[in-house]
């Protein structure tokens, strides 16, 4: 009788532990899925960068520090290898994109110029689809590193090597910050 208790309990562990391994890997997958959303926005927004620049270009040449800038901040924001270094070169591309738009205030034929236009819906619909992959992104992280830290799941964490993820984020207060434009 003993032996039975003893070895139902051992079952009921080992099931434990293979559901709770199982999370962790269904955990990791979707959290690398919501980055590979963000990676294809990113690089959506990547590509239109380049078009917003010459076609802001051709009306403001002389702020061709300002388009220096831009192009520096999308080749650094490319260029990123990690989450943390990422969310840095984003916080400057962001900045440095205002500071084009800025640029665009002042020129009138600028705003009205239909290319311009739709460059700047397609940079706010992508910028929008950012936010959202971003939000999905650090809801699935968070649900892993809760569970990297839960008690018992803990225990299974560490014993397979599940560690937390790092979130994804974007400096808010910087992106609320006005852009001061020099002519």
């Amino acid at each position: 009788m003993t032996l039975y208790i003893i070895l139902g309990i051992l079952v009921v562990l080992i099931v434990w532990a293979v559901f709770a391994y199982n999370k962790f890997v269904t955990l990791i997958n979707r959290a690398k899925e919501a980055w590979s959303d963000i990676d294809v926005q990113l690089k959506r927004r990547y590509d239109l960068i380049p078009n917003l620049v010459n076609t802001v270009k051709g009306y403001a040449a002389h702020e061709s520090g300002t388009f220096d800038k831009v192009t520096q901040a999308r080749a650094a924001a490319m260029g990123a290898q990690n989450i943390a270094d990422k969310g840095k070169a984003e916080n400057m591309l962001a900045s440095a994109l205002k500071s084009v738009f800025a640029i665009a205030e002042a020129y009138p034929e600028l705003k009205a110029n239909a290319n311009f236009l739709a460059l700047q819906s397609e940079l706010s619909d992508t910028e929008n689809k950012i936010q959202a992959s971003r939000r999905f992104y650090n809801g699935n992280v968070r649900d892993l590193n809760i569970a990297v830290d839960s008690f018992p799941n803990n225990i299974v964490s560490k014993l397979f090597h599940f560690v937390k993820m790092e979130l994804f984020t974007l400096d808010e207060e910087a992106a609320k910050q006005p852009v001061e434009v020099k002519f």
